[in-house]
């Protein structure tokens, strides 16, 4: 059912219960980390997520599943979300944006990965709580694309334990429009594969395939679009929770977003002309099916106009007695296909 018809009545700011049926195992996992130190634990209760922490120390609250309306609405409660941002963090299939507060940020992103089983894209919906300490990422459901991050967090990698908050939310989007490319290039490939299927055998099934790609660019579109205007936006704005050393970084990340939509374009056109290819070669395979008959049908019709003449068995026709008869009719039919053969040959039809 759409999420439009679940909330349909639902006064505004009301977390949405996703049901019984839905599997309410709730992952919450904790990393706390300045440039000495660093832990990182599995929490059993969302209230761990509340407990004192050392003063300079940066922490990432990561919530996967959101089933339960309780975790949401406790951590809403205790970082002061707004009701309707806490609404929006369970609506799934939300336009990415940028929301400012007074004392924190909420972003919302477009998680991809790539099925190779199934060959098809999964899109997850990525919330993103920045406050002046902290960080609270959403995720729709089991495992992400934060894996490196959370290595240069245990390895002490890069810049990320001696800055603020703020860059380690750059290296999450960073993380994620870096995952874009390497659905581009699985699609890339699916685009070359289906290519060469198109011209050397077009099939009701390629055709199929080469919608659902286009399909699939629609979507990427509309996951990648929304975040270049939301890199944008935090670069501009001047909230002090964004530092200067983050919005630096931000500007590379809206590089990348420019070159992920120029790839969708560019394969979203490519695709558009596998489209009039596909079209294309059915078209002149049925035009050289209808030439062949036509060439078949056209030496036909004197040989059948020959043999209809001698097939009328009238008593007084002069051959039907004669021995020579048949094989007259017969050498007269193979030389006027012959002649016909030559003469199409001759003009370039066959």
């Amino acid at each position: 059912m759409p999420d439009g018809v679940e909330k349909a009545g639902q006064l505004p700011g009301k977390v949405a219960d996703k049901g019984k049926d839905v599997v309410t195992d709730i992952t919450i996992s904790i990393i706390d980390y300045d440039k000495q130190s660093y832990s990182e634990r599995q929490a059993l209760d969302v209230e761990e997520c509340f407990t004192p922490k050392e003063k300079n120390n940066v922490r990432w609250i990561d919530v996967d599943m959101l089933t339960d309306p309780s975790v949401i609405e406790r951590i809403g409660q205790h970082y002061h979300l707004h009701p309707l941002l806490r609404e929006d963090i369970t609506e799934m299939g939300q336009r990415p944006k940028i929301e400012e507060f007074e004392d924190y940020l909420f972003i919302i992103c477009k998680m991809l990965s790539y099925d190779d089983l199934i060959e098809e894209i999964k899109f997850e919906q990525l919330s993103i709580i920045l406050t002046k300490d902290a960080v609270i990422t959403f995720g729709e459901r089991p495992g992400d694309v934060f894996e490196p991050v959370r290595d240069r967090i245990r390895n002490d990698k890069g810049l990320i334990r001696s800055e603020d908050p703020s860059f380690l939310v750059y290296s999450l989007l960073d993380i994620i429009v870096d995952n874009y490319y390497l659905v581009l290039e699985n699609l890339s490939d699916r685009i070359e594969e289906i290519e060469d299927k198109v011209v050397e055998n077009p099939s009701p099934k390629i055709l199929s395939k080469v919608h659902n790609l286009k399909v699939e660019m629609i979507t990427l579109r509309k996951a990648v679009w929304p975040l270049r205007d939301v890199v944008a936006h935090m670069e501009r704005c001047g909230s002090p929770l964004l530092s200067d050393t983050t919005r630096i970084y931000l500007h590379d990340i809206y590089d990348h977003t420019i070159q992920v939509m120029d790839s969708v374009e560019t394969y979203r056109d490519i695709l558009a002309g596998l489209l009039d290819i596909y079209i294309s070669t059915i078209s002149n395979r049925l035009n050289e099916i209808m030439k062949f008959l036509t060439i078949v049908g056209t030496i036909f019709i004197p040989l059948t106009f020959i043999a209809g003449v001698y097939g009328m068995n009238f008593r007084l026709m002069p051959e039907i007695e004669q021995w020579w008869g048949y094989p007259m009719a017969l050498f007269i039919m193979a030389l006027t296909a012959g002649a016909m053969i030559w003469y199409i040959r001759k003009k370039g039809w066959l």
